[in-house]
């Protein structure tokens, strides 16, 4: 048996004006992980493409991995971007011959010129083996577009927010395909969505209604009932045709169970849209609420999520910094911005040096129509570092992360931290690797909405979310939706139920 293992996975944020051209896609900035470097990179890893690895391996099947992809949230792919890495999974599809491909995708890539990049792959693939098995695993996030499911034969998406169970979706996914090319079952998918947009903010699983929709997909699945059930939240900055929740459905040939459960899973989905919603607050009154909070047992997690990396932001938006030092909040830590230029500037001071330096507001806001604002600041260089952490976090186990050059700056009551790339801070080995301990930080600040509380949430002795500027905001009056399906909840509020038309099934 030889099997395909491939990973493209890019979630696109159409609000971001951070481009996303080839380059993005490459660890080092100039080659794109691919063969035997790939296997060794990915294998042991909880990422999917390592999921897959060891499906293959528990197996004894030989692989080829010709191309294992992944970029930092931002604008749609570059089509000159795509166009290279679909072509080096369909020559490789070309080139031999599989029995199964085991895809790692995320489900909400957009790219210059189509909206459905997922899609498109699959129907490159299927031009060139129309017959050949495919299992996808799935982002939670994805955006599900017909053509997404219609292609494969197996489709699973994460169960929980963080992600930390990459891995066992791949696993998931690739264990049903298996189980298919060996005559044991017969994959059927059901699948349909709602008009509903869920606020990222209110999908964590640590809570309701997140928490019990994923779980009611994953106890039948325990039992039996289904191959793999999912449900998808979506990444609601896009400005595609389909973004929204949906949910997903793998039966052993029972098409009419399989989209009973889809509709359970859209029914409680619907009736739970309320809580889905989120209302900001104003951010001079959420540092002020934070600087009145004493006598806690750890530190308190200030979240400047409008500027998340992780979700397409610059992290380069200074508001929630600039109300910390207006407030004189003291003993904080803040991570960070992203400023190539005030890193290199900190690093010809050297450390122990005075400096005086603008900070951030290095890239514009379009979509958002205001202005980004870098803001000044003094203080003494107290740490310099090449950026490099080995995560021992379940998210990212057994990955290098790459902050790019770092510098800390120490105003005196806030120790900022600048990187040289977008990378969203969710692990204590990144503070600690710059020399700061969080569990000894009365605030902590972080661009950060909830990959954060796998790793991190632990130590937070309070949680105050932080309405700053940036492109992944919370506020969704501050963008245009031209694309989306309409009316759609909350935008619409006479949005109903059964006012979608994204519904299908495949045998």
């Amino acid at each position: 048996m030889k099997l395909m293992i491939a990973g493209l996975l890019h979630e696109t944020n159409t609000f971001s004006p951070v481009e996303t051209p080839l380059a993005r896609f490459c660890p080092n900035g100039r080659d794109l992980l691919r063969g035997e470097e790939a296997i060794r990179r990915y294998r042991g890893t909880e990422s999917c493409v390592g999921g897959f690895i060891e499906i293959a391996e528990a197996a004894s099947a030989e692989f080829e991995l010709p191309l294992a992809a992944h970029a930092p949230p931002s604008a749609p792919v570059s089509l000159e971007a795509f166009e290279t890495m679909s072509a080096m999974i369909i020559d490789c599809l070309k080139a031999s011959h599989f029995d199964g491909l085991l895809l790692a995708l995320h489900g909400a890539m957009v790219v210059d010129g189509f909206d459905d990049g997922e899609g498109e792959l699959l129907r490159r693939i299927r031009a060139v083996r129309p017959d050949v098995p495919i299992a996808v695993a799935l982002d939670m996030h994805a955006n599900i577009f017909p053509a997404m499911v219609e292609l494969a034969d197996v489709t699973s998406g994460y169960h929980l927010y963080p992600h930390t169970d990459m891995a066992e979706t791949a696993r998931r996914a690739g264990s049903i395909l298996l189980s298919k090319m060996a005559g044991k079952v017969a994959p059927t998918t059901a699948w349909g969505s709602v008009p509903m947009l869920p606020h990222t903010m209110r999908q964590g699983t640590h809570e309701w209604p997140n928490r019990e929709l994923q779980a009611l997909a994953a106890a039948w699945e325990a039992d039996g009932r289904a191959l793999s059930a999912s449900v998808f939240t979506g990444f609601n900055l896009a400005d595609v045709s389909h973004a929204g929740l949906s949910a997903l459905v793998v039966t052993d040939g029972d098409q009419a169970a399989a989209q009973a459960m889809v509709e359970e899973l859209l029914d409680n989905a619907w009736a739970a849209r309320g809580d889905f919603r989120y209302v900001p607050e104003p951010l001079a009154d959420s540092i002020a609420r934070a600087k009145q909070m004493t006598g806690l047992d750890g530190p308190i997690f200030l979240l400047d999520h409008y500027d998340n990396s992780a979700s397409g932001g610059t992290m380069d938006t200074t508001a929630v910094l600039a109300e910390i030092l207006r407030q004189e909040l003291q003993d904080v830590a803040f991570f960070g911005l992203c400023d190539p230029e005030a890193v290199e500037t900190a690093i010809q001071a050297g450390v122990g040096a005075k400096i005086e330096l603008e900070v951030g507001g290095r890239v514009d806001l379009p979509s958002l129509n205001v202005p980004n604002l870098p803001l000044r600041i003094r203080g003494t260089v107290r740490t310099l570092s090449d950026g490099l952490v080995p995560s021992r976090t379940k998210a990212s186990f057994g990955m290098t992360m790459s902050m790019g050059k770092v510098a800390v700056i120490d105003t005196g009551g806030v120790e900022v931290v600048l990187v040289s790339k977008q990378i969203e801070p969710f692990s204590i080995d990144m503070l600690t690797a710059v020399g700061i301990d969080p569990r000894r930080r009365r605030y902590v600040a972080i661009k950060s909405r909830h990959h954060w509380r796998a790793d991190l949430g632990p130590l937070a002795a309070a949680i105050i979310d932080c309405a700053g500027l940036g492109v992944c905001t919370s506020d969704y009056t501050q963008l245009k939706f031209h694309k989306l399906q309409r009316p759609t909840y909350p935008l619409d509020a006479e949005a109903r139920r059964d006012g979608r038309s994204v519904a299908g099934a495949t045998a």
